[in-house]
């Protein structure tokens, strides 16, 4: 099979990337990046493009299945209006050109809360992207919602802060459905699922995803 994944660079997308090329049921995999990782592969194409210019390279989103891992914090993408361009723009026409190419299946990583109906302008973001896609009907659509991610390396401080106290909490019973995942762990059950979930749109909540096998 062919992968093609979007958010190739975030901490979730090179965990992806990196167990894509060594999974044996994917000959190819295509990543669209803004510039040069310098990584190489043999199964590898890296294609650096402007996103906001799909139709200068929608032809080339071609394959069986897109990994969708795009996405900022406000603080990194200054407003709410960047951060909606990365986080909903970008995914949704990557899906429009993904269908209108015939790509067989959407995996969509999404967020805890995730409600088009949210009051919690990302928790609305994330819920309006999931439903735009459901729309378009995808042969296979997968949405994950994790809770707190576990970066390798990560250097920002209230992320560390913040998986400590979940963690906490969590020995002793409490947020069980905030249960931090690492973004190793996240990408390989991204690939799972793709290969062993059913068609038709499944969304897989925090407790599906770790017991997904």
């Amino acid at each position: 099979m062919k992968a093609l994944v979007i958010g190739a660079t975030g901490a979730t997308g090179k965990e992806l990337v990196e167990q894509l090329l060594v999974n044996d049921d994917y000959d190819a995999v295509s990543i669209f990046v803004r510039r040069a990782t310098g990584k190489s592969h043999s199964k590898l194409t890296e294609h650096i493009v402007n996103f906001s210019e799909i139709n200068q390279f929608k032809d080339l989103i071609v394959g069986d299945v897109l990994f969708s891992c795009l996405g900022t914090t406000l603080k990194d993408a200054g407003s709410k209006e960047n951060q909606w361009k990365i986080d909903y723009d970008i995914p949704a026409d990557f899906a429009v050109a993904a269908k209108n190419n015939e790509v067989q299946s959407f995996v969509l990583v999404s967020s805890y809360g995730a409600s088009a109906k949210s009051s919690v302008f990302y928790s609305k973001m994330k819920g309006k992207l999931e439903d735009f896609i459901a729309a378009l009907h995808f042969e296979q659509y997968l949405i994950y919602r994790p809770g707190p991610l576990i970066r390798e390396n990560t250097d920002r401080l209230g992320e560390k802060i913040s998986i400590k106290v979940i963690k906490a909490l969590n020995v002793l019973g409490l947020f069980k459905n905030l249960k931090p995942i690492s973004t190793s762990l996240l990408a390989e059950k991204l690939i799972i699922g793709a290969k062993e979930l059913p068609s038709g749109k499944t969304i897989l909540e925090l407790k599906s995803i770790f017991n997904l096998h």
